[in-house]
């Protein structure tokens, strides 16, 4: 069975329920978005969790992943569900899918077989409307900079000097670069990114509260004058224009596991050209409500973690007390050197050539203080030989390591890796360890990152990127952390680089500050902003049943 039909036999629990008899929210905290999905209040959620004592924070992340994905949500849900078959209270905290890659070639981001939230069609589609929310307001404040330029650009804003881009939530090279007309002898150059990139979901999902968003908003360069000064959103009196439409997406979505456990989902930056982590609100509230949260950062440990890490808890003081790295044959045998096509088959000398990937993130989750439980995630096409070999190979590395069923046996097929990680945030006491310092400046805090994550010998800045750094920290930006956007499939900016590369370059192309969410960000290789569909993409294969029923989404 696929996840879709899999989803259907269970049978939903009311959401208002699930809200009120797992999480004592208030019946009248809970807006409902129909019978299996609600937004809970933001009211309630700041206030709730000001006296009640903190939960416990697990963060999943995992090795350099196959184009499938290696199913990290579904560790990320079947480990909740396994924290409440041992008793404890425990949610699950996602990111909200976007529409790119469920038209497009890897699909969406609910899981899979018993380890799924539902409902997983809505969730992956149009869920509670936060991504359009984020959408228009991004492109709410792109009309209004053209729109000051066509009234007379009384901030003297340089038309080429323009950075603010606009989004759509769909896969659409055609728009990475248009020309538009602003009014009769003025066009300028400008472009589309995915949502997923788009600043204000970083806003968004960076922010504590409503006044904390408008700060935030407010900050949101969109250009420069012709005299070299930034211009903001607060000097097109923006701000509060996409405060409103923020408001309500602002809020986090609950939905549930198969198993009926509370998930919260909120907030969709990508890991590789984003930030890649779900919303702060969320995770608050998460910890306010429930003894374990349970959350995932995208991609591999050097993309998802490292930012989660080092901008998340920068940020807002939070800090993991256990950390999961999932694993995989198929993606061990890929850094072996086994072909896309060969990974179903069986390769055990492939398994112990390619565990030098799943090491090497090991390594660099040991450098933040953290000591990681490896879940080797596993699949029908397994064989005992090879999945005793990631096993042996975590043994000769230190790291705790447990083979786990979540897909088949939801919850309790992972029941070894969460008592492996109850035993480990029992066990220890943590203090957050950045991998640089605040004070640090933005080339050395790219610099330190390809060097002790990629184990990159050095950092190529080309073109005027080493400039561009230099003019954000005159500006008065140099404390930001760094977002490095570059490819998920290879510790360097090479794709085809698998396995554990060292002495590389990284080649850095491109530098945007982010003043909003209180980043730069570093493009790297040949990533892009906005992703192209596949030759064959998934939109070709969805359709509607004569009951309205959505056919091969999943």
């Amino acid at each position: 069975m696929n996840d879709l039909e899999i989803a259907k036999l269970v049978s939903l629990r009311p959401i208002v329920d699930i809200a009120h008899e797992a999480l004592a929210i208030p019946r009248d905290a809970i807006n409902p978005y129909g019978n299996v999905k609600a937004k809970v209040s933001l009211d309630y959620l700041l206030d709730a969790g000001k006296d009640r004592q903190q939960g416990k924070l697990i963060l999943v992340t995992g090795m350099s992943p196959t184009p499938a994905g290696e199913g990290k949500t579904t560790t990320t849900i079947g480990l909740s569900d396994a924290f409440n078959h041992l008793g404890r209270s425990s949610i699950a905290c996602l990111r909200e899918p976007s529409l790119g890659p469920n038209f497009g070639m890897k699909g969406g981001a609910h899981g899979g077989g018993y380890a799924q939230v539902a409902p997983m069609d809505d969730i992956n589609l149009h869920f509670t409307g936060d991504l359009h929310a984020v959408t228009s307001a991004h492109n709410l404040l792109a009309s209004m900079v053209d729109n000051h330029l066509y009234w007379g650009n009384q901030l003297d804003l340089d038309p080429e000097d323009v950075s603010f881009r606009r989004v759509v939530d769909l896969n659409d090279r055609a728009l990475r670069n248009i020309n538009v007309r602003v009014r009769r002898r003025l066009t300028r150059t400008t472009g589309f990114d995915i949502t997923a990139a788009s600043e204000l979901m970083a806003v968004l999902c960076l922010s504590e509260g409503l006044q904390d968003l408008q700060r935030r908003l407010s900050q949101i360069v969109v250009g420069v004058t012709r005299a070299g000064e930034y211009v903001k959103a607060e000097d097109l009196s923006a701000r509060s224009a996409l405060a409103v439409l923020l408001k309500d997406a602002l809020a986090p979505n609950l939905v549930q596991s198969l198993e009926h456990n509370p998930v919260f989902i909120h907030g969709g930056p990508f890991a590789n050209i984003a930030h890649g982590c779900n919303s702060v609100l969320a995770t608050r509230a998460a910890l306010s409500l429930g003894d374990i949260v349970v959350t995932e950062a995208g991609f591999g440990a050097d993309l998802g973690a490292e930012k989660f890490l080092d901008i998340k808890c920068r940020q807002t003081n939070l800090w993991p007390d256990g950390i999961v790295i999932v694993a995989t044959v198929r993606a061990v045998k890929l850094h072996g050197g086994v072909s896309l096509d060969e990974l179903t088959t069986a390769n055990p000398d492939a398994v112990l050539r390619g565990s030098v990937n799943l090491k090497r993130h090991v390594e660099n989750i040991r450098k933040f203080g953290l000591e990681p439980v490896v879940a080797v995630n596993r699949f029908d096409s397994d064989s005992e030989e090879e999945l005793q070999s990631v096993v042996d190979a975590c043994e000769e590395m230190g790291a705790r390591c447990a083979v786990a069923n979540f897909w088949s046996h939801g919850g309790e097929g992972g029941l070894n890796v969460a008592e492996l990680v109850l035993h480990g945030i029992e066990a220890e006491t943590r203090q957050p360890t950045f991998l640089y310092s605040d004070e640090c400046s933005l080339k050395e805090k790219i610099e330190t990152v390809a060097r002790e994550v990629y184990r990159a010998d050095g950092v190529d800045f080309q073109y005027e990127t080493e400039q561009d750094l230099k003019v954000f920290e005159s500006m008065g930006y140099g404390e930001l952390p760094v977002c490095i956007a570059k490819t998920q499939y290879s510790f360097s900016s090479n794709p085809d680089l698998l396995g554990a590369p060292s002495g590389h370059r990284l080649s850095v192309r491109e530098v945007q500050l982010k003043a909003g969410a209180e980043f730069v960000v570093a493009i790297c290789g040949n990533i892009m902003t906005m992703p192209g569909l596949p030759r064959k993409p998934s939109a070709e294969d969805l359709s509607l049943s004569e009951k309205g029923e959505i056919r091969g989404l999943f």
